[in-house]
C-alpha cells in the first residue's frame, strides 16, 4: 500500500486493495493529508466607509497642536464653521475607538466585583446573623442603637445590646460576650452581616479570628443578602407597642427586654412552622409538631366533611435555611 499509494493516488490504491481509505489512514497517520485552511474572503469595503487616507487625515486634525485637547464635539463644530466637513462627530469617535485613544480622562474608583454570600445552616448555632438599627430618642436626631444578632436556623435571639452610640469597640464586645454566653466552638458558626462601619472594623475581624468563627459580609447595596436581620427589625418595629420615640437608653433597653423575652419564646414565627423560636433553637419544636398533628387528626376524625382535601398536616419544619440558596427555584427541603 504504502508502494502503490504515492504512484497511482490513495483513493485508486485503495479500491484496488479493497481498503478502505479511514483505515489506511488510520494505520498509517503520517500520510494523512495536512488541511489546507481556507484563504481569507476579501471583505468588500462599505460604500459609506471612509478610505484609509480620509481615515488618516482624520486623525492627524485630531492629533494636531489646535484640537489635541478639544473633544471630537468641538472640532466637529469648528471644522463646520470653517466650510470643512471630514466626518460626522461619531465617526470621529471611531476613528479614535481603531487608534485606542478613547478612555476616561480622570481618575475614578474602580470598585470590586463582590461575591454573593451563599450560606446555610441545618441546626442552630451554624449561621448567626447581626445588624445594627437605630431608635429614636427624646428629641428630633437623637437616638439609640440597637445591636442584634439572630440564628438563621431557629430565628432566636441570642444576644442584643441598646447603647448610646454605634462603634466597632461595642459591636466586639457584644459579639464575645454573646459567643462566650452560647459557648460557640471554633471553626463551627459563620457570623454574617452588612458592610456597615463597625461590622467591617478590624478589631472585629480580629475577634472573630481569634474566637475561631467565620465571616461573611453581605454586597453593598444589597439589603436581600441580610434577610433575617432586617425582618427581624421589621417584626420589632412594627409591634404595636412600638413606641414612636424613647424617652431615655433605659426605656429602650426595658422595652427591648420584653420585646425579645416575646419574640423568642412567644412569637409564633411563619418561617419556622409557626413555632417559637426558643422551641426550634432548643430541639423541641419536632414534639410540638406532633402534639399539634395528633389534635389535627381528631378533628379530622371527629368531622372529616370539612376537610375538603383530606388529613390537614402541620406546618412543617425547614431542614437547612439559606440566605442567597443557590438554585432558588427549588423549594427548600421539608421535615413530614
Amino acid at each position: 500500500m504504502s508502494a502503490l499509494a504515492p504512484r497511482t493516488g490513495v483513493a485508486a490504491a485503495c479500491r484496488a486493495l479493497g481498503v478502505s481509505r479511514a483505515t489506511y489512514y488510520r494505520r498509517c497517520p503520517d500520510a494523512r493529508p495536512v488541511p489546507t485552511p481556507p484563504s481569507p474572503r476579501p471583505r468588500p469595503r462599505p460604500a459609506r466607509a471612509l478610505t484609509d487616507a480620509e481615515r488618516a487625515t482624520v486623525l492627524d486634525q485630531l492629533h494636531s497642536t489646535r484640537f489635541v485637547d478639544q473633544a471630537p464635539a468641538e472640532v466637529y463644530a469648528s471644522l463646520l464653521d470653517e466650510g470643512v466637513y471630514l466626518c460626522s462627530e461619531r465617526t470621529m469617535y471611531r476613528v479614535l475607538a481603531q487608534a485606542d485613544e478613547v478612555r476616561e480622562r480622570r481618575a475614578q474608583a474602580r470598585h470590586p466585583a463582590y461575591p454573593k454570600p451563599e450560606l446555610v445552616a441545618a441546626q442552630p448555632n451554624q449561621v448567626w446573623s447581626w445588624d445594627i438599627t437605630k431608635l429614636a430618642g427624646p428629641a428630633k436626631g437623637s437616638g439609640f442603637y440597637l445591636y442584634t444578632i439572630i440564628d438563621i436556623f431557629s430565628r432566636y435571639v441570642p444576644g442584643w445590646l441598646v447603647a448610646p452610640r454605634e462603634n466597632a469597640d461595642l459591636a466586639r464586645r457584644f459579639i464575645g460576650e454573646t459567643a462566650a454566653k452560647y459557648e460557640v466552638a471554633p471553626d463551627t458558626l459563620t457570623l454574617h452581616a452588612d458592610r456597615g462601619s463597625p461590622m467591617v472594623a478590624q478589631s472585629v475581624a480580629l475577634l472573630l479570628g481569634a474566637l475561631g468563627i467565620g465571616q461573611s459580609h453581605s454586597r453593598p447595596h444589597v439589603s436581600n443578602d441580610n434577610p433575617f436581620s432586617e425582618s427581624q427589625f421589621k417584626t420589632l418595629k412594627y409591634h404595636p407597642t412600638f413606641p414612636d420615640r424613647f424617652g431615655s437608653v433605659e426605656d429602650a433597653r426595658a422595652f427591648c427586654g420584653a420585646f425579645f423575652s416575646w419574640y423568642n419564646t412567644a412569637h409564633h414565627h411563619q418561617g419556622i412552622g409557626l413555632h417559637t423560636p426558643v422551641q426550634v433553637y432548643t430541639g423541641t419544636a419536632a414534639a410540638v409538631r406532633t402534639q399539634r398533628q395528633q389534635t389535627l387528626r381528631a378533628a379530622y376524625d371527629h368531622h372529616p366533611e370539612r376537610f375538603v382535601r383530606g388529613m390537614p398536616q402541620a406546618p412543617a419544619l425547614p431542614t437547612a435555611v439559606w440566605i442567597n440558596r443557590p438554585f432558588p427555584d427549588q423549594e427548600a427541603p421539608l421535615v413530614r
